[in-house]
């Protein structure tokens, strides 16, 4: 097994890091080619023992890879050396008719754009299988807290009560619509031959393609998409969206678990300390499911841009341009999935440091619930409630201590104000909110 590079277990964690490395490339190009003969054999254009010996020699044992690897650079692509090379194998071996069988009627794009396919559909599991736990994490979070009152903030500023749990189900609605989009991708078989007219099956082009297909378990495409690159654009597609659930998460989590906050923490024995401060528990977790994050809509960039040039019935250049970072983006939106997974399984919320935010303010961010209460009650609330919170922003007075002040000689008693700062009497529908979606949840998982 290869030794993972100096940051794949920093920035390529997890099962996808192998399912998108060149020997999962590798086989899913042996495995085409050894398709493509089978469903040849299934159309009747050659014998199906024929069709096994190809099957056999598309082993990956059998293909001296960085030999490929060096002499891709002489047509443009690592198919046509490998399929030099499976000749060569059977031909040594005495096998001349299942030599000629290899890659008939086929081009180099039809098998590496159906590679390209298989090894996504398989990188594409992986990723959907590590947001579904980050989800389920994510929910289970929200149903043990949907009742712990917290404080809600709009533009990094405390603004009004919410609960910990109402805020773990938008992390987790986030996460199950990252899974349902990737969920509706779907990867197809590419086989037109050289212009997509699937000449050279002499007008059982078709038949070899939908067998080619139900072998693979792919869709079959009523025509050749060599320039048509929508499917790879919509897989970068719902690859960004699952960057961007796992992003907004990471981010909420690094912002809680600063020093300041400490409302959570991953807690994972030895992890997280620094090179010369030991106090340092750093969010490890977090901290690399949103780098991986960052670096997901630059690689969608790529994608698309690729996918933006293909000329004619197939493209000089785009195409090439888009194998480096398809792969990269699988690999960075599934690194940042697995560590979301790990973040939120290991999550600790600290109720104490919870309700330390909440009296931060002295009542501030109930401003707004006052308001309500004073409606009818005296003249002008709003104005009222603003001026007293400017006065407990400017002084550092208590926000309670500065409305009593403000309400003095009316008809508010203490007691309605204190009912009126009761950060938990005040969470609008949260714990409703909550259980409806993971009443949701089930009926949709």
């Amino acid at each position: 097994m290869t030794a993972p590079g100096l940051f794949d277990e920093i920035l390529a964690r997890g099962a996808v890091r192998a399912a998108v490395a060149d020997d999962a490339w590798l086989a899913a190009l042996l495995e085409t080619e050894a398709a493509l003969a089978a469903a040849s054999a299934d159309a009747g254009l050659i014998d199906p023992p024929v069709a096994e010996t190809v099957g056999r020699a598309c082993r990956p044992g059998r293909v001296d890879a960085a030999a490929v690897a060096t002499q891709a650079a002489a047509s443009g692509n690592p198919v046509v050396p490998l399929v030099a090379a499976l000749r060569a194998a059977l031909r040594a071996d005495g096998e001349d008719e299942a030599a000629a069988a290899v890659h008939r009627g086929a081009t180099s794009q039809d098998v590496m754009d159906t590679a390209s396919m298989l090894v996504a559909a398989r990188a594409v599991a992986v990723v959907t299988a590590d947001l579904t736990a980050a989800a389920d994490a994510a929910a289970a979070l929200a149903e043990r807290h949907r009742d712990t009152p917290a404080a809600g903030r709009t533009l990094l500023q405390q603004a009004a009560p919410v609960t910990v749990g109402l805020r773990a189900a938008g992390w987790a609605a986030g996460l199950d619509g990252a899974v349902a989009a990737l969920r509706t991708w779907r990867p197809a078989v590419q086989l037109g031959g050289a212009v997509g007219t699937l000449a050279a099956f002499a007008g059982d082009g078709r038949a070899v393609r939908a067998a080619f297909a139900r072998r693979l378990g792919l869709d079959e495409p009523v025509l050749a998409w060599h320039t048509e690159r929508g499917r790879v654009a919509e897989l970068a597609g719902v690859l960004g969206r699952a960057g961007a659930a796992v992003g907004s998460v990471a981010t909420d989590l690094v912002l809680l678990a600063q020093t300041e906050v400490a409302e959570v923490r991953e807690d994972v024995p030895g992890r997280g300390g620094s090179s010369t401060l030991p106090h340092k528990r750093n969010p490890v977790g977090a901290v690399s499911a949103r780098a991986a994050a960052v670096g997901v809509p630059g690689l969608v960039a790529a994608v698309l841009t690729a996918a933006s040039g293909h000329e004619y019935e197939r493209a000089a250049g785009p195409w090439h341009a888009e194998w480096a970072p398809l792969r990269e983006l699988l690999r960075t939106a599934g690194s940042g999935s697995a560590w979301l997974a790990d973040a939120l399984t290991h999550l600790v919320v600290d109720p104490a440091a919870v309700r330390a935010s909440l009296d931060t303010t002295g009542g501030l961010l109930l401003a707004e619930n006052v308001t309500t209460v004073l409606r009818g009650r005296v003249a002008d609330p709003k104005t009222l409630v603003t001026d007293a919170a400017s006065t407990s922003l400017d002084t550092g007075r208590p926000f309670a201590e500065v409305l009593a002040e403000a309400l003095d000689g009316s008809d508010v008693t203490p007691a309605e104000i204190d009912a009126a700062l009761d950060p938990a009497a005040h969470v609008g529908e949260s714990t409703a909110l909550v259980d409806a979606f993971l009443a949701s949840r089930t009926e949709y998982r």
